[in-house]
């Protein structure tokens, strides 16, 4: 059987990426199917193929259009028994939805904008452009199944496309939970701490996420400025307007114990070194830093709109409250100020995220694939 994956281009800091190479790893294990990774490029991996689709463009309008149309055109020279996008493809058997619904974002991201940033997102071309293949994509009649990555998703979609519940599939990311455990406090809190100068005795609350404004860094940094000076943050991920927001910690007044890394490779000591794991999203569909952040040990606070809300239990392994709710952010924050509420949540946190496991991942979607392969040979 003849399987390609689709992603257009790829971030060594996103979850979608990571998830393509747990598919790719299931997928392996399989005999008697050929994997193709279709994309813009790809560095060789063994066992699996690639199928480069690079056409020029000028725009993101452009790249994402001329992609879509190049890998659908390519489908037709190189047939598949089964095509799983990333991307919004009409001419996908099974997508996987782990950006969500992106009229959902759009919803959230006006309700943090004034009038005239509500206005730039409604004439944004871009945005026009995503809810059209969005809409083709949903309505396809050759797509067979949706993989959601939480409940959250599964339900928007459903709200706004009315797909059978037969399509929709919610599989949950999966984590490591050797390389993600309590144990990193040992091996990675002091050194962590010393390099960014962050006094070993104070609490330290993180945010992992690249994308700050999509991710709630503003209302991290506004939550933390109402904490106690004792408590410290530490931003990690890349974006492009980090200069304005390590100003903007600096207007706050918290520059002194705000700590900007920038985008890390391993991000498993800055798991160590911390206290609590904060992601006041306004719109994530599951984020796999809050699964990392759960398998180490640490309690999470997060956003109603984030699809990690639906493992919380309020107050018994971390908090959720809405992404623009800085004083229930605040209350959420506070009650783990004490290191002993800390480490009863942390540890309930760490129970929660061990079923999600690669091998539980793995086995939903091999047994999705094979399903849909059987149906296709039919």
């Amino acid at each position: 059987m003849k399987i390609a994956l689709v992603r257009s281009r790829y971030n060594a800091f996103g979850g979608a990426e990571r998830f393509v190479a747990n598919a790719l790893a299931a997928l392996r294990t399989q005999q008697d199917i050929q994997l193709t990774i279709v994309t813009r490029s790809w560095q060789k991996q063994p066992g699996v193929d690639a199928l480069i689709v690079n056409p020029f463009y000028c725009g993101n309008v452009w790249r994402d259009w001329g992609f879509a149309r190049a890998a659908c055109r390519a489908f037709e020279d190189h047939p598949f028994d089964l095509v799983q996008s990333h991307e919004r493809l009409a001419c996908c058997d099974v997508y996987r939805a782990g950006d969500g619904v992106h009229d959902e974002w759009l919803q959230q991201r006006r309700r943090s904008k004034g009038f005239w940033g509500r206005l730039s997102i409604r004439l944004n071309p871009y945005h026009r452009y995503m809810l059209q293949a969005e809409k083709a994509l949903f309505t396809s009649n050759q797509l067979k199944a949706v993989i959601c990555n939480s409940k959250m998703v599964k339900e928007e979609i459903q709200a706004r496309f009315d797909l059978p519940e037969s399509k929709l599939h919610v599989i949950y990311s999966g984590v490591d939970h050797e390389q993600f455990s309590p144990a990193l406090r040992e091996s990675h809190r002091q050194n962590f701490r010393d390099r960014y100068r962050i006094p070993a005795h104070v609490p330290v609350y993180l945010f992992v996420g690249s994308g700050f404004e999509r991710k709630g860094v503003a209302p991290f940094l506004q939550a933390l400025n109402r904490l106690p000076t004792d408590c410290h943050g530490v931003v990690v991920g890349a974006d492009k307007r980090q200069a304005w927001y390590e100003n903007y910690a600096d207007k706050l007044g918290i520059a002194t114990r705000v700590r900007f890394t920038g985008g890390l490779n391993d991000v498993k000591p800055a798991y160590g070194a911390a206290d609590v794991f904060v992601l006041p999203t306004l719109y994530d569909p599951f984020p796999n830093a809050a699964l990392e952040a759960m398998a180490s040990g640490l309690p999470i606070v997060t956003s109603t709109k984030s699809g990690a809300a639906e493992l919380i239990q309020n107050g018994v392994n971390g908090y959720f409250c809405d992404a623009l709710d800085i004083d229930t952010l605040v209350q959420a924050m506070a009650a783990l100020q004490t290191k002993e509420a800390r480490n009863i949540m942390g540890d309930e946190a760490r129970q929660t995220v061990l079923p999600f496991t690669f091998d539980a991942m793995s086995a939903q979607l091999i047994t999705l694939y094979q399903r849909l392969l059987n149906a296709t040979a039919f």
